[in-house]
């Protein structure tokens, strides 16, 4: 282990932990407390103090410049590292497959708003919102981000699940439409193959909704197999997220015509965070994220102004 680092189980290590917690949330260019300040908050003697600041700036997580009687301004700190010498983790949850920019763009968002909390996102990625609901339940993940119509089914089935964020429309998905095999289709017939998912809560209830009253052969199917499918013609039709670029230019395009689709189909637009209720934790955590910031980050990237990363 390098020596500086082992200077954090140092007397003065210990204190610039918990000092490294309260400057995670001073700005560059802003002026931190008194050396006499964090010695009343943390019962320390200022040259414990001193020592504890000098720590930060040999790991490199901060850079301290004095200034008189003004104070002592932070010029620059290295939050990653802030966190780490303070001990504060992350905050997991997971999402689906980041496969269209819309995901991308929330990812996106979710990670670089977190990065100015106390603890940042780390996300996992899978598909099916079933999948990510067991994941959940069984506190692998401390969130899931499902559309608000998965939310809404799983919570009436099971009332220890709350909603802690709504993204609002078409933050999820810009919509649902039907995917045909043969371009001269434009709605969905009587003895059809139709592909459905059963791991998707949004796929499949809108297929059952849309295949209402109809003489249909459900075919299970994988989301991701979709488009092959489709493409081979093992299936003649399916509900699928329109933001899928290469389908769009594959296949020919329909609009619900149910009624009851079309009205479910705007809350499988709609990103939701899902928790269990007894994370007040998480729920207070959650409550701190600045949605439109986010909402903002998702828009630069669905338009490519930003690239993403998560």
């Amino acid at each position: 282990m390098n020596s500086i680092w082992e200077s954090l189980y140092s007397k003065n290590g210990l204190a610039a932990k918990q000092i490294a917690k309260e400057l995670i949330t001073v700005q560059a260019g802003g002026r931190i407390p008194r050396v006499s300040d964090f010695a009343e908050r943390f019962s320390l003697g200022n040259g414990t103090v001193q020592g504890a600041l000098k720590v930060l700036e040999n790991l490199h997580a901060i850079q301290l410049e004095s200034r008189g009687h003004l104070g002592t301004f932070l010029i620059k700190k290295d939050l990653h590292l802030l966190k780490e010498v303070a001990g504060e983790g992350a905050i997991i949850g997971a999402m689906p497959l980041p496969y269209s920019l819309k995901y991308e763009g929330l990812a996106t968002g979710l990670v670089e708003v977190s990065e100015k909390l106390l603890n940042r996102i780390d996300l996992a990625y899978m598909r099916g919102s079933k999948q990510r609901l067991d994941t959940l339940k069984s506190r692998r993940y401390d969130f899931i981000i499902v559309s608000e119509l998965a939310a809404e089914e799983e919570m009436k089935q099971d009332p220890n699940l709350e909603l802690a964020l709504n993204f609002g429309p078409q933050s999820y998905v810009t919509k649902h439409q039907i995917f045909f095999a043969n371009k001269t289709h434009k709605k969905i017939s009587n003895g059809m193959r139709i592909g459905i998912d059963y791991t998707s809560t949004d796929q499949s209830k809108l297929t059952f909704l849309e295949c209402e009253g109809k003489d249909v052969e459900m075919v299970p199917v994988n989301y991701m197999q979709l488009f092959d499918m489709l493409l081979n013609g093992e299936i003649d039709a399916a509900v699928w997220n329109s933001d899928e670029n290469r389908s769009r230019e594959a296949f020919s395009i329909g609009d619900f015509q149910s009624e009851d689709a079309r009205t479910t189909a705007g809350k499988a637009s709609a990103a939701v965070m899902l928790i269990e209720k007894d994370r007040g934790d998480i729920l207070e955590y959650i409550q701190q994220l600045k949605k439109e910031e986010i909402l903002t980050i998702q828009q630069k990237v669905v338009n490519k102004v930003m690239f993403p990363h998560y």
